[in-house]
């Protein structure tokens, strides 16, 4: 299947010399919830903006659903809708008329009906008649997400769609995210609430610095780079672990009642048992257990890590 987004060798660089992409190669499936993940100013809207025609590249080459954008703009644009960051709207305008508005500048034909569902949606409908500065922070955040929608895109960028957000929109905002690709539509997210991306996500891309470190499903991505670990609390405390169990990547607490021991997701979980009849064997009894895994976000900062460190 042809990808309904495709980056070739994307760079930007700013009059300032400052190189904000450098040589992004990206392919977006159609109908995915594709996360973008990134620490600040690694680039995430400068991809983002470039995609929806807001910035120009350097050089390199976008297609939105087959169309280019810098060569068939209209066509390409048509098929996105874009959640920025900043809630910038007409502050004296009606929640209807801009919503409205944002449909006809796409030339859509008057649908009302479908308006009405998306401002139902999204809990809108009965602040239709409100001018937008007199709404709380959160329902601004609502109507932006209603005009990226007016026009019925089959692409959309979220940009950091929760960020000050409460519970209860977040709640909303992702029940209605999942009703969108179950219909098709695919969407692109930036987040710095990485739970969100971990639940919600088919795939993840960490951008850092302008260069995209890694680009993975997410359950492939869990399984390759997740650790998992099992943590022995001791009958009685232990000075030192014996030097056969070396081959275990064992720590042993300072106070030494307690043994960690660190595992690959992806490696046999039977060497546990293996593991637990040696302790046995060397008289090392335990009197409780307790497992934990990797989240997206350690496997995250670990990513951005060594990309650093491999820079220095």
């Amino acid at each position: 299947m042809d990808p309904v987004i495709d980056v070739r060798g994307l760079t930007k660089t700013y009059s300032t010399g400052f190189q904000a992409l450098k040589g992004i190669d990206l392919q977006i499936r159609r109908g995915e919830i594709f996360a973008l993940l990134g620490p600040n100013g690694a680039g995430k809207t400068t991809l983002i903006s470039i995609i929806c025609g807001i910035v120009n590249a350097s050089s390199g080459s976008v297609t939105a659903d087959g169309h280019d954008i810098v060569h068939d703009y209209r066509a390409a644009r048509m098929k996105i809708g874009l959640v920025p960051q900043e809630l910038s709207t007409d502050a004296f305008e009606s929640v209807w008329a801009t919503v409205k508005f944002s449909r006809g500048l796409f030339g859509k034909p008057r649908d009302d009906a479908y308006l009405e569902k998306v401002l139902r949606d999204l809990s809108l409908w009965d602040k239709k008649d409100s001018k937008i500065m007199a709404l709380s922070g959160g329902m601004k955040r609502r109507v932006l997400i209603a005009k990226a929608l007016s026009h019925e895109p089959s692409i959309l960028f979220l940009d950091e769609p929760t960020a000050g957000v409460d519970v209860e929109l977040r709640h909303d905002m992702w029940e209605m995210v999942r009703r969108l690709r179950e219909n098709g539509t695919t969407i692109i997210l930036t987040t710095h609430y990485i739970e969100e991306a971990e639940d919600m996500a088919d795939r993840i891309g960490v951008i850092n610095k302008g260069e995209l470190v890694l680009v993975e499903d997410k359950a492939t991505l869990m399984r390759k780079l997740g650790k998992k670990q099992l943590t022995l609390t001791l009958q009685a405390p232990l000075e030192r672990i014996p030097d056969d169990l070396a081959e275990y990547p064992l720590e042993l607490a300072e106070d030494g009642h307690s043994l960690v021991y660190t595992f690959d997701v992806q490696a046999q979980e039977t060497g546990i048992a293996a593991l637990l009849r040696r302790l046995t064997q060397h008289g090392i009894d335990f009197k409780d257990l307790h497992s934990s895994e990797s989240s997206l976000e350690d496997i995250f900062v670990s990513l951005v890590r060594q990309n650093r460190e491999a820079r220095a």
